[in-house]
């Protein structure tokens, strides 16, 4: 996993307005069926993660784990972010094939 690649995509993505973050927006994408790929602060409290999972069971939406808060944030042009959801299927498959390798 490379992560500055990784992190890169995350700004493109949220740079072409293809990405939400914070915990009720996310949600909220999630059960409208906007996501199509959540990403989770890899230092999120057990609460949070425990939620996340359930709902992309639920949804069959894609979850993976990656960097900490800050660099989330960072990446996107925030401030900490524990979670953020990916709209676009391009921008979602190519951060799952960096995530997955």
């Amino acid at each position: 996993m490379n992560d500055e690649k990784i992190l890169n995509l995350l700004g493109l993505a949220q740079r072409a307005g293809s990405i939400s973050s914070g915990d009720f927006i996310v949600e909220k994408a999630v059960k409208k069926r906007d996501a199509k790929l959540i990403l989770l602060a890899s230092d999120c409290v057990a609460n949070n993660e425990k939620k996340y999972i359930e709902l992309a069971t639920v949804h069959n939406i894609p979850l993976r784990k990656i960097a900490h808060k800050e660099a989330l944030g960072r990446a996107i042009g925030k401030e900490i972010r524990v979670v953020i959801a990916v709209h676009d299927e391009g921008f979602a498959k190519a951060l799952l094939k960096e995530i997955d390798q």
